[in-house]
């Protein structure tokens, strides 16, 4: 691994990380579509009742895309969905599948030692498509966000969405405060040690340098503060109390680390 290329790293990351972006997006989707069932095209969206009547305009997949076990209604107020949702266990089919999406592709495989591969994004994808075609049998409209999602035509034009992607042309790899790169190897940054552990960051190029990893954790943080916390409320019970007892404990006795090592500790005196 570390004589690989960097062309061919990047290529690999840059593609687990849209691939993983690709599935957030179709997991914010879905309970939109849970909630309140198809997207309506585009010329009807963000319309009232009334002024889809006045311009007769009607919606030619309401009666094609319709959920398994029928439909329940629930008006979109925003108006960009029909309205015509699954019902209660279709629901809680997608959701559930949304769920193992989204726990297969997550930040947490790291802690658990379980390398995400573009494999697992590319399973993830297929349980989401394999869960809308149960609940839609039909499919969805051509316009639907998430059709177009798993058709590779989304359109992120003008979203927040589309400055996150980023190409693999566009890809920059950092590590340790360097960039890394293109037409040398792994190794000439890490040496040949292939168990090397690697934090690197990816960016669009020309954004320069990513802020470093903090020192500690958020966690190892929260624990360093109660601690601190700890510590201070020790001391305000002592200066309250004035109490000099604890000059009896083991821990307030200079002498013991030296006992325990002449082996004198837990001696007792008394008569045979």
């Amino acid at each position: 691994m570390v004589d690989a290329h960097l062309e061919t790293v990047i290529q690999e990351i840059t593609a687990i990380y849209n691939g993983r972006l690709k599935v957030d997006r179709i997991c914010s989707e879905i309970p939109e579509l849970a909630d309140h069932g198809i997207t309506l095209p585009p010329n009807m969206q963000g319309l009232t009742e009334e002024q889809i009547v006045d311009l007769n305009l009607r919606d030619e997949w309401e009666d094609k895309c319709v959920p398994s076990g029928g439909p329940v209604l629930r008006k979109d107020e925003i108006g960009r969905r029909n309205g015509q949702a699954p019902n209660e266990k279709m629901k809680e089919v997608l959701m559930r599948t949304v769920e193992e999406a989204k726990a297969l592709i997550s930040k947490k495989q790291v802690q658990a030692n379980v390398c995400v591969t573009m494999e697992m994004v590319k399973e993830a994808l297929d349980q989401l498509r394999g869960a809308v075609m149960i609940v839609y049998p039909m499919g969805l409209p051509p316009h639907d966000p998430i059709r177009m999602e798993f058709e590779d035509q989304e359109d992120l034009s003008g979203t927040q969405a589309s400055l996150q992607v980023i190409t693999e042309d566009e890809c920059q790899l950092w590590w340790a405060g360097k960039d890394m790169q293109r037409g040398k190897k792994l190794q000439d940054y890490i040496g040949k040690n292939e168990k090397t552990k690697l934090v690197v960051k990816i960016q669009k190029k020309g954004q320069g340098a990513p802020a470093r990893e903090p020192l500690v954790t958020d966690e190892q943080q929260k624990q360093m503060m109660m601690h601190y916390y700890r510590r201070q409320e020790e001391l305000k019970k002592l200066e309250e109390t004035d109490d000099d007892s604890y000059m009896d404990s083991d821990w307030s006795d200079r002498q013991a680390l030296k006992r325990q090592f002449q082996g004198l500790t837990n001696i007792k005196w008394g008569p045979k």
